[in-house]
């Protein structure tokens, strides 16, 4: 009986561990600021869209309602192909007000279409997030 008390106890710290340290995680994983610029990490938003070889997400930089830069995160895309999206790809949104990004016909880049479509989707929704909740 004590030995099934102590395992009830012991179990219930754990739980009790665990969702204090859960409370201490940022509240919005997706938004958050860095030297006074919106920073969205598609990573969870987009945790389902795949390229060529897996998830490809971005950080999509946002300073005075334009995007600043889009940048790629770590992925296991070809590097060569890869190169081409940074390249041609990610600058498309450069200067464009969130709203009117979100909305922006982008073509993908020859040889890479399926990471191209991708990263796009990943700015979609990276975008769609920032225009319903991040914007204060």
């Amino acid at each position: 009986m004590k030995r099934n008390a102590t395992r009830i106890i012991l179990a219930l710290s754990v739980i009790c561990m665990s969702l204090g340290l859960m409370s201490m995680r940022p509240a919005d994983e997706v938004i958050t600021k860095e030297n006074g610029v919106t920073v969205i990490n598609t990573t969870s938003l987009a945790d389902d869209v795949e390229g060529y070889a897996g998830p490809t997400p971005l950080k999509i930089y946002i300073k005075e309602n334009k995007i600043e830069k889009i940048v790629a995160l770590k992925n296991l895309e070809t590097p060569k192909y890869f190169a081409l999206i940074k390249r041609n790809l990610l600058t498309k949104w450069n200067g464009l007000a969130p709203k009117k990004a979100a909305t922006q016909q982008v073509d993908a880049v020859t040889g890479a279409t399926y990471s191209s479509e991708a990263v796009i989707e990943n700015v979609k929704r990276g975008l769609d997030y920032y225009n319903t909740k991040g914007k204060k």
